[in-house]
């Protein structure tokens, strides 16, 4: 199947990636990370995993799959960990709730010259294709992810002379990875995009002036690290952005509309599509879609992954229409917001919650699109 078509998503029903890891799979995670149990008993386990999450991706009725994630603790962890150069230290933002509590997490830390080590994703994309006729989806962490969280401590003194270098290290790796992707027979890749996000935030703009960054020059150069990453992609593999506000155990990072930054990001990223978040006031409105190129889609992310409560139908039907003042109908589609689990521990939702939204998204399409 050919998915690349110019101006819309390869799909009406999509989603983010990361889907809730099982009871077994979680228990696996701790086991392992104890020596508990060896490498080759974790891989059976996340193999059956895997197995019933493609399955439960195919019986709701989305024809594009992933392995959920299944073989990463983080969505970003397997990209440090394998990355030559990579380790991790503690970030400068904080996760925070609706009602004022915070959770500090970690981040990505550059400590020597950057460079490819063994591949990222390239076992789960194989490994899918060989379950699944679905076309499969593989999530790789953006570019930005390795730098933004720190500020302008992102790096070891010494390593890097500029931001601008340690990207054109960063980009290779990017393009060796996804080569290899394709080769394994990706078609397409997603890359979860935070940090542009966060820049939405007057307030996460704040933090980053009085670290002495300029908002502005960072998504300038987070936009150009992501046509770098990509610059190398095989002509039939589609390339999707996520913007992503945060998401961890049901916590956000950022608020505010894609104003600030979707005439830079729309108009100069070199993807097919973006997958936006809506599903709540926080995201803003749908005016900065305006700045999307004819030649780019939209997923509308306005399912919440976040909570149990389901979107009623007739509401996602009519925040479509509204969307299509700026877009038209046939350049859009319909998605959760974000992962259900972008670490091991997932969001504050059942299995059966998770199930339920997933249906959701294939019936709002339906409904949407015919």
């Amino acid at each position: 199947m050919r998915l690349a078509r110019a101006g819309r998503p390869p799909f009406r029903a999509d989603h983010i990636g990361s889907l809730l890891r099982p009871a077994a799979l979680r228990h696996a995670f701790r086991d392992f990370n104890q020596q508990r149990i060896g490498e080759a008993e974790f891989r059976a386990i996340q193999d059956e995993a895997i197995r019933g999450i493609v399955q439960l991706q195919e019986g709701v009725g989305l024809q594009v799959v992933n392995d959920g994630e299944f073989r990463r603790g983080s969505y970003w962890g397997r990209f440090v960990q394998l990355t030559e150069g990579l380790t991790v230290k503690d970030a400068v933002f904080k996760f925070r709730d609706e009602h004022g509590h915070e959770l500090d997490f970690t981040a990505p830390h550059v400590a020597g010259r950057v460079r490819r080590g063994p591949p990222i994703a390239v076992d789960e994309i194989a490994f899918v294709r060989r379950i699944s006729r679905a076309v499969p989806k593989v999530t790789l962490p953006s570019p930005s992810t390795m730098h933004f969280w720190r500020g302008r401590h992102y790096a070891d003194p010494g390593v890097y002379d500029s931001a601008e270098a340690f990207f054109a290290d960063l980009g290779k790796v990017y393009q060796e990875e996804i080569a290899d992707l394709a080769q394994a027979g990706a078609q397409y890749v997603q890359l979860d995009e935070v940090a542009l996000a966060m820049l939405c935030d007057p307030a996460a703009r704040a933090k980053v002036k009085a670290d002495g960054q300029d908002p502005d020059k960072l998504v300038d150069l987070y936009v150009e690290a992501i046509n770098q990453a990509v610059a190398k992609c095989p002509a039939n593999l589609v390339v999707g952005v996520h913007m992503c506000r945060g998401n961890f155990k049901g916590k956000y990072l950022a608020s505010g509309g894609y104003d600030s930054v979707a005439e830079q990001l729309f108009q100069r990223a070199q993807v097919n599509h973006f997958l936006l978040e809506y599903d709540t006031p926080r995201a803003g409105d749908f005016a900065p879609l305006r700045f999307l190129p004819s030649d780019k889609g939209v997923v509308l992310g306005m399912i919440s992954s976040k909570v149990p409560t389901l979107e009623p139908l007739a509401e996602l039907q009519r925040r479509a229409d509204e969307a299509a003042k700026y877009v038209d109908l046939e350049r859009l589609a319909i998605s959760p917001q974000c992962g259900f689990a972008s670490t091991v521990a997932g969001n504050p939702l059942t299995a059966a919650d998770m199930r339920a939204k997933l249906v959701l998204v294939v019936d709002a399409a339906r409904a949407i699109w015919g």
